[in-house]
């Protein structure tokens, strides 16, 4: 829990280090009071499309006109890449020190010497994490730590419990990823690190699985291919 509460203070002091421009805090100074009286707006900056202005409330992000009259909810995407702007926006302001996670509550896989690294954030019951295993049995020389967050289903803490008191939990993981393979019933007395991961996973703003962190500590929720994946494990390490 120590290492979770420093982790969230680096976090807060990182995400909202950039000082405002005089155009930016001014529209910071109208839309904050037409956002209700139990909304802070943490910052405001201008962004490259469309003459908005992105605001961030905690973990949120909307957007503004020059004016603060209107309000915009929702993703921008850009259609000529398909990118979604708004998650990788939100990605690159969720950015941590990796040395700050609580690896101790991670399942470890090791692949090949291990020398790279990376966390993710998976629910046992979430199908985009299936298709990721896929792509990992791509990736070579790589540590990968696996946080067990339980957000999908009503039965995803029992499994990641049974995965978790497994005998050898980094195979039961890969056994249930890969083929479905359900771990043997965990005993009653086993403890797992379930609830200090789902608050791990509030502090950070995860909000969906899978989630990455890579070496350098930047973070993605975007699905890879494995060409991709390669190269976001090499930069993360340069």
């Amino acid at each position: 829990m120590k290492n979770i509460m420093a982790l969230a203070a680096a976090l807060a002091v990182t995400a909202w280090a950039q000082a405002e421009t005089p155009d930016e805090a001014r529209v910071h100074k109208l839309v904050e009071p037409r956002m209700g009286s139990n909304v802070k707006v943490d910052a405001v900056s201008k962004t490259g499309y469309g003459g908005l202005y992105e605001i961030r409330a905690g973990a949120d992000i909307f957007y503004t006109d020059a004016n603060a009259r209107y309000m915009f909810v929702g993703k921008i995407v850009d259609l000529t890449t398909l990118q979604d702007l708004t998650r990788a926006r939100a990605d690159e302001l969720a950015a941590i020190r990796f040395a700050d996670l609580p690896l101790e509550m991670a399942i470890k896989t090791v692949k090949g010497n291990g020398q790279r690294v990376m966390a993710v954030f998976e629910d046992p019951n979430c199908p985009y994490c299936r298709k990721l295993h896929k792509t990992l049995g791509e990736i070579d020389n790589v540590t990968v730590y696996t946080f067990l967050l339980n957000i999908l289903s009503d039965d995803s803490a029992a499994k990641s419990k049974n995965i978790w008191c497994a005998p050898d939990r980094s195979l039961a993981w890969q056994q249930w990823m890969t083929e479905a393979k359900p771990a043997p019933g965990a005993p009653a007395a086993c403890v797992t690190p379930n609830e200090q991961v789902l608050a791990l996973g509030r502090k950070l703003h995860v909000q969906g699985t899978p989630t990455i962190y890579f070496a350098d500590g930047s973070r993605s929720g975007s699905g890879f291919d494995a060409a991709t994946l390669e190269s976001r494990l090499r930069h993360a390490h340069q």
